[in-house]
């Protein structure tokens, strides 16, 4: 199994708008993927900003590659995203896991 991670932030006064959109975007498209495993997030405040790191799980490279394309260590980002002044890290991580463990 294979988890990959994303992290972003937003301005505080933003957050809760963008958890949403979050859920509506990236988990909602990442769940309707063959081979999706499930998905996890976590948020933290820190200063300004909520911090927004996201799990995804997966079968295999393949099922990533469904929901990535080709270039899968870039970040998946959303036509709305920049309306949350969102700050998103450009590459994810993929790493082989033994069990899906939420963050």
């Amino acid at each position: 199994m294979i988890v990959r991670t994303w992290h972003g932030c937003v301005p505080l006064e933003l957050a809760d708008g963008f958890a949403k959109h979050l859920e509506k975007t990236g988990i909602d498209h990442a769940k309707s993927i063959n081979g999706n495993c499930g998905a996890f997030v976590r948020r933290e405040t820190q200063g300004t900003y909520e911090h927004f790191f996201l799990a995804t799980y997966w079968e295999d490279i393949n099922a990533v590659k469904a929901f990535a394309g080709e270039s899968y260590h870039v970040a998946v980002t959303y036509r709305d995203d920049e309306q949350f002044e969102l700050l998103s890290d450009p590459y994810v991580f993929q790493h082989t896991v033994d069990t899906v463990v939420p963050l």
